[in-house]
């Protein structure tokens, strides 16, 4: 068992220099695990990272009945037994991406009773479109102190338009029509790379839909499902992360194992702002100048939009960057938590509503700060990466660790010095 430590003890200033391996993708991984409940039978699920939101899920299925377990750093999930529809409150509250449970299980057993999500605190995050997708198909739902109760003699296959492309809501939607009677479309469906990849890995257990990775998504429902083996794509997210601390250190860095079409809006930004960057079949060669330019605009969008969930970590490298970047959030209300803790290093930034103006410094100061939320944490290792003398960087268990798999070990092979360690 992985055991979780508490801070990162940064010494800035390192140049980064090397190769990278990029490991499978949080946000596709964890809809995919959900997904695994509908087959009655085994799945193998290759390229599974090795963090903190992969063991909560994990708990979960097994809490339902699920044996989940590693054989030769592949995961196997068997879901033939699950006996159980009630998802435990405490692992609900702990990771929001659990909501995606709700359609998967209503579409194998008619019912599931979960608490509201939880997870990082960003803003509100609201799943009525969760809700309308799944009442679309059929489902009755009761809200009740604190709990929602989903229930159906049987869901039918519909068209669904989402007035926001939520990824969330997509999933929730594409698993519960799977076995749907009839014929469901999605219309504004979510168009990122991790809808892609759970079509793909519903399709190779025999379910029937087309359309992932555009705006409408076809889901012809099906009786039967058999037992899968799949590979979870590369991170972008981590990808990014990783070329941010590049990009601050001055770095030259290879990216092995990724999708070059995934990366394009990260890559647009960094090329921008003065990197150079070449891309191959499955590696990106980057090298950044010992100051990069100021980005004018970054308005984080839905894919094929730059990600929101870059944000943080591009500050972090806009921070010592020359000239003023403005940063526009259009995803989540209260995504500049981490700001306050640069300004704490010595960066200049003004928030004014969901809007950060970002006046570049020549260096920063290392400084004790907290990681309030996952890339929030991502990016105040960036900035200790960059930043004079010592950083320490606080509550590492609690958020870097449900997305990044020992991310310091992956920097200091990088030629960062990070320790990690103990309050």
């Amino acid at each position: 068992m992985y055991k979780y430590v508490d801070r990162y003890i940064i010494n800035g200033k390192n140049r980064l220099k090397g190769e990278i391996k990029i490991d499978g993708a949080k946000n596709a991984v964890l809809p995919i695990l959900a997904a695994t409940i509908i087959n009655k039978s085994e799945s193998l699920i290759h390229n599974v990272p090795g963090i903190k939101d992969v063991d909560i899920l994990c708990g979960i299925l097994d809490s339902l009945g699920c044996k989940c377990h590693f054989q030769n750093d592949v995961l196997i999930v068997d879901s033939s037994a699950i006996s159980n529809v009630d998802i435990p409150e405490k692992s609900v509250r702990e990771m929001r991406s659990s909501i995606v449970l709700m359609g998967a299980i209503l579409t194998r057993y008619g019912q599931v009773k979960i608490s509201y999500p939880g997870g990082c605190e960003i803003g509100p995050r609201p799943i009525d479109l969760h809700l309308m997708g799944l009442k679309k198909l059929g489902a009755k739902i009761n809200e009740t102190h604190g709990y929602i109760i989903c229930e159906c003699d049987k869901l039918k296959g519909t068209e669904i338009h989402l007035d926001y492309p939520s990824v969330g809501a997509t999933e929730n939607i594409m698993l519960a029509a799977v076995n749907a009677e009839g014929v469901t479309i999605i219309q504004n469906a979510a168009r990122e790379p991790e809808i892609l990849d759970l079509q793909d890995f519903l399709n190779k257990m025999g379910a029937r839909i087309t359309g992932g990775g555009s705006s409408t998504i076809k889901i012809e429902g099906v009786k039967r499902l058999n037992a899968v083996e799949h590979t979870i794509i590369p991170d972008r997210i981590v990808a990014g992360t990783i070329m941010s601390a590049a990009a601050v250190t001055g770095g030259d860095v290879v990216l092995n194992d990724v999708v070059v079409s995934h990366l394009k809006p990260i890559i647009a930004k960094f090329a921008d702002s003065g990197c150079i960057i070449n891309k191959y079949d499955n590696k990106v060669h980057f090298k950044a100048n010992r100051r990069i330019k100021a980005i004018d605009i970054i308005k984080t969008l839905p894919h094929p939009g730059f990600p929101t969930d870059m944000q943080a970590q591009m500050m972090a490298a806009m921070v010592t960057a020359k000239g003023t970047s403005i940063f526009s959030e259009t995803i989540f209300e209260s995504r500049y938590k981490h700001a306050e803790e640069l300004i704490k290093m010595g960066a200049n930034i003004k928030i004014e509503g969901r809007t950060a103006i970002v006046r570049g410094v020549k260096t920063l100061t290392g400084a004790e700060v907290c990681a309030r939320d996952l890339r929030g944490g991502a990016a105040l290792t960036v900035a200790g990466l960059a930043a004079e003398g010592t950083t320490i960087v606080d509550n590492v268990d609690v958020h870097i660790d449900r997305g990044y798999d020992k991310l310091e070990e992956k920097l200091n092979n990088l030629g960062a010095d990070i320790e990690r360690g103990k309050v």
